[in-house]
């Protein structure tokens, strides 16, 4: 297959809506296209389940576009966990009695729903029908593992596609399922761990400091970034007196998940590309170095989710209201939390609004990137 063109799409719960926008502004741009301008598929947490909807339509990119904003259109929480009174009294009362027996509890929250969606919305089957055809050439979902700290991209792959292993990182050929993207998914402390082959997994953005890697490693030699963070935050500090909630520390350790390693691998990709281009053809093959040049593009919000997130939170279930707002996440200091866990088509359909806006700002650089 010439066409190497990877995306990589990266966790962030509900604010993985963003990238179904995005993929609706690069259809149109590509003018609705069946074939799938992405061979190579690459999904952490919530973008793993992104990655797998479009893996599981490759045969049609457009119908895969379309299929995957009608579910994000159409989202509720509770079809992403629990959120009836009767589910979150229950996720309550389990979190207190296993602290009281001395038994970590498993999980805030109860994503079964999740699964249940996800049966009802995907063929894994298809996977391997695309990748005979050629209209798919690689698939990876990453996840954690919370035995060896590993992070673990779990991939399908045209057979030349070889697994690696580095520094804390692994490429492990197998068959894809729902396992694996409730694993890829499972949020820490929000969502219970997995368990795959030897171990408990969880989200993949956990310590996965080179987000970029699985799609380098399974050939990629162009790679479109769908953020779902500003990388690169130009607010200037602010001063504050007042002791922050537990909603904001826990949305500043889930940035420090989902957001931050993206930047960092951006820099390093960046530096390699650029001490490789002036380095002579010839001195390079000579060398053997395992290194090539490899383009990027990042496509990321435009405005803060946090504020976003904040003015649609009343759509969420009175239950989960409750919860969030004991933890001080129901303003805008605890904004960060809720623009992770706000399933609601009000705050989902404006991601897509933003996501879709965000890339026709810069439509001439994605067709010129995505031109074979």
């Amino acid at each position: 297959m010439s066409n190497r063109t990877a995306l990589v799409l990266g966790g962030g719960g509900a604010r993985a809506a963003y990238q179904a926008g995005v993929l609706l502004a690069v259809r149109e741009l590509l003018g609705g296209p069946t074939r799938n301008p992405f061979p190579i598929l690459c999904g952490t947490s919530a973008g793993a389940v992104n990655a797998a909807t479009l893996a599981c339509h490759a045969h049609n990119f457009s119908a895969a576009v379309e299929a995957l904003a009608d579910v994000w259109r159409n989202m509720h929480a509770g079809q992403i966990y629990r959120a009836d009174p009767l589910g979150m009294g229950l996720a309550g009362f389990r979190w207190l009695l296993g602290w009281a027996v001395k038994r970590s509890p498993r999980s805030l929250l109860d994503n079964e729903p999740l699964r249940q969606l996800l049966e009802q919305q995907l063929d894994f089957s298809n996977i391997d029908r695309s990748l005979a055809k050629g209209s798919l050439y690689a698939v990876s979902i990453t996840a954690s593992g919370y035995a060896t700290g590993h992070s673990v991209s779990f991939f399908q792959a045209h057979p030349e596609v070889e697994t690696w292993r580095r520094m804390q990182r692994t490429g492990c050929r197998t068959r894809l399922s729902i396992d694996h993207l409730m694993a890829s998914s499972a949020i820490p402390f929000i969502f219970p761990a997995v368990h795959l082959n030897r171990e408990y997994f969880g989200d993949g953005s956990m310590r996965q400091l080179a987000p970029i890697s699985p799609a380098i490693h399974l050939g990629a030699e162009k790679v479109l970034i769908i953020a779902v963070g500003r990388a690169y935050d130009a607010r200037p500090r602010q001063s504050s007196r007042r002791y922050p909630t537990l909603a904001q520390i826990a949305g500043h350790a889930m940035a420090s998940i989902f957001v931050d390693s993206l930047a960092v691998d951006l820099e390093g990709m960046e530096r390699i590309n650029q001490t490789l281009s002036i380095i002579p053809d010839q001195s390079r093959a000579g060398a053997d170095l395992g290194l090539r040049q490899v383009q990027s593009l990042v496509i990321s919000p435009s405005v803060g989710l946090d504020d976003l997130a904040t003015r649609h939170a009343k759509s969420l279930p009175w239950a989960v209201r409750t919860l969030l707002r004991s933890l001080g996440a129901m303003n805008r200091r605890g904004g960060a939390l809720t623009s992770y866990l706000l399933f609601e088509q009000d705050y989902t359909g404006a991601l897509i609004d933003l996501g879709y806006k965000d890339a026709m700002a810069c439509r001439d650089e994605v067709i010129a990137f995505l031109e074979p």
